[in-house]
């Protein structure tokens, strides 16, 4: 337990830099695979949440009915531009009310404040929330990913009150198509204003995905915003940079905000005489933090999709139109194809995050940004830097990803799967939970990450990668293993499930619904029971650098050979006279 302890010291020590010193960013990679592009015409959204200091439960909101003539609260995302008192509202609870069901409901923490109402409705949806709305009853699902914008626009009440976190939740409350759901959330936009960052939505139902994007306007209300539909047998991929760029007015498969172009040409921002209006150099200055944080992770997914595209991963300059807005993948999809592709940080090319010194004798890819790096916010791309660190796909600093996963053959309380990994994708395990559920099992919404808390999913797997990071080389093969051994019998027992779960449907709602919680509860317990014990043995197992196994205690594994001959290994005391590199002068 010894090297326990001091891990949990460096990681409060992290923790309390993060949350008092340092700014946290929502900064993510996000995905739309489209029916054609999937093994079994599933519809899928993926996404991480990088940004592991922030509010990381999994929440099951319930559907609930209103009176007539009721007002639904806006509230102030700190996802959006991080904390504010005067809201209520901090990136460690995202929300403390009464609006959002039950887990949501804290005595101890004073109630968030809304920036404004608008109309309610009679009947919202249920839905899984986090950081943003994740996936609703009805199998639509949202991704995210933060952008670079021309503008960042504080939150003004009752004329400013919306950020994509908040207009994605209340589009899972009152609609069941993409389509309803951009058409939505453009008019909440245009009536009620739009503050914070550029973001992009990936949203997507059970037959179709488009891409939502958005950003402050200019003039100081509203808001622009402008949709993509992701042509069905393709891909989409994003990673904090805007991806749609030429608006074709003619394009039926392309919605966009009224006063766009007359906006941005009052503005100075577009010239009508130079064409089409590009979206990404309308509204942004290109890449978001530094070069090649965007573009590397898009040329990497779109890479590892359909490697025959032998794409380079050298651009002239942020505003590069080399990696197209979705492709056509080499091989369809599956649940754990997909959560694959987020398990990468540039394994076997040029930019292995295993190799080098700042990797260690192991092979440690977690690299820990100071005060010399870019700040991971939507600063000048252009800016000149001294030095920077690749950005993976996985990242140290992840809450948590999913993959959703929407089946138009199957009734919505079945069809609908959210995927759910606490931490980052490299590590975690994602575990089933069907939308026809009326709670998440209590270690996914259960826990900070100030505070270590063995009752919290997150910090069973945040535990673990850091434990990693000791002996990584070694570690994350006893982490692939146990990895496979779970997510693996997961993907068979959704087999079973789904025939109970058909039978049920046909028979009794309320049978149903107590069996998919009861089945998704199981699965999600006995996941972060296992990741518990996987810790626990990794503890015994490489305590104090040795690799430690029953009949085989303390054996002395060392360090690589490559690592021996950088390091003083060669110069240390192999004789008594005085080595020559310690003469004086030399």
């Amino acid at each position: 337990m010894k090297n326990a302890i001091k891990a949990l010291g460096i990681l409060n020590v992290l923790i309390i830099a993060c949350l008092f010193g340092v700014s946290a960013a929502l900064a993510c990679t996000t995905m739309i695979i489209t029916k054609g592009a999937s093994r079994d015409g599933s519809v899928f959204v993926a996404h991480s949440d990088d940004s592991e200091m922030f509010d990381n439960r999994f929440v099951y909101v319930p559907a609930a009915d209103h009176a007539p003539g009721s007002l639904r609260p806006v509230y102030y995302d700190a996802s959006a531009l991080g904390n504010r008192p005067e809201f209520n509202s901090s990136v460690l609870r995202r929300y403390v009310g009464t609006h959002r069901g039950p887990v949501y409901e804290d005595k101890d923490h004073p109630q968030s404040t809304p920036l404004g109402y608008i109309p309610q409705v009679a009947h919202t949806y249920a839905y899984f929330d986090g950081s943003y709305g994740i996936m609703n009853e009805h199998q639509l699902m949202f991704g995210e990913a933060t952008n670079g914008a021309k503008i960042t626009a504080e939150p003004k009440p009752g004329k400013l009150i919306f950020y994509s976190a908040e207009l994605s939740r209340v589009a899972l409350e009152r609609t069941k198509t993409a389509r309803e759901a951009i058409k939505l959330i453009g008019e909440l936009i245009d009536t009620y204003g739009y503050y914070g960052t550029g973001e992009t939505l990936p949203v997507a139902d059970k037959n179709e995905g488009w891409v939502l994007e958005m950003a402050p306007s200019p003039e100081g209300t509203g808001g622009l915003w402008v949709a993509k539909k992701v042509p069905d047998g393709e891909i989409f991929v994003a990673a904090n940079e805007f991806r749609i760029r030429e608006i074709d007015p003619d394009d039926p498969d392309i919605m966009y905000s009224k006063n766009l172009h007359e906006v941005a040409r009052k503005h100075g921002w577009w010239n009508p005489k130079e064409g089409k209006l590009d979206w990404l150099r309308t509204v942004s200055e290109g890449e978001y933090s530094h070069p090649y944080y965007s573009l590397r992770r898009v040329w990497r997914l779109q890479s590892k999709i359909a490697p025959s595209m032998n794409l380079s991963p050298w651009a002239e300059d942020g505003f590069t139109k080399k990696f197209p807005f979705s492709i056509k993948p080499d091989k369809k999809l599956d649940v754990r194809d997909v959560i694959d592709l987020y398990r990468d940080y540039y394994q076997g090319t040029e930019f292995d995050q295993t190799k080098g010194v700042t990797a260690g004798p192991f092979g440690n890819p977690y690299r820990y940004p100071g005060p010399m790096d870019a700040g991971n916010d939507t600063g000048d791309p252009n800016a000149k830097l001294q030095g920077a660190w690749e950005r993976p796909l996985s990242i140290y600093r992840s809450g948590y990803s999913f993959v959703l996963q929407a089946r138009d053959w199957l009734p919505d309380p079945i069809g609908g799967i959210a995927w759910f990994g606490p931490d980052e994708p490299m590590s975690t395990v994602i575990t089933p939970f069907y939308v026809g559920i009326d709670s998440v099992a209590a270690p996914y919404h259960t826990g900070y990450s100030d505070k270590f808390d063995q009752k919290s999913a997150w910090w069973s797997f945040n535990f673990v990668a850091n434990w990693a990071a000791l002996k990584y080389s070694y570690i994350i093969e006893d982490i692939k293993q146990k990895q496979d051994e779970l997510e693996f019998a997961a993907l068979e027992s959704i087999k079973q499930a789904d025939e109970k779960a058909l039978k049920l449907y046909k028979e009794s709602p309320k049978k149903l619904r107590e069996f998919l919680t009861q089945f998704s509860r199981v699965q999600a317990n006995k996941v972060v029971d296992e990741w518990w014990g996987l810790a626990w043995r990794l503890v015994a197992k490489y305590s104090d650098g040795y690799v430690n196994e029953p009949g085989k205690m303390a054996q002395e594994v060392g360090y690589p050979k490559k690592w021996y001959d950088k390091s003083q290994w060669p110069n240390g005391p192999t004789k008594y006279e005085k080595p020559h590199h310690l003469h004086p002068g030399d």
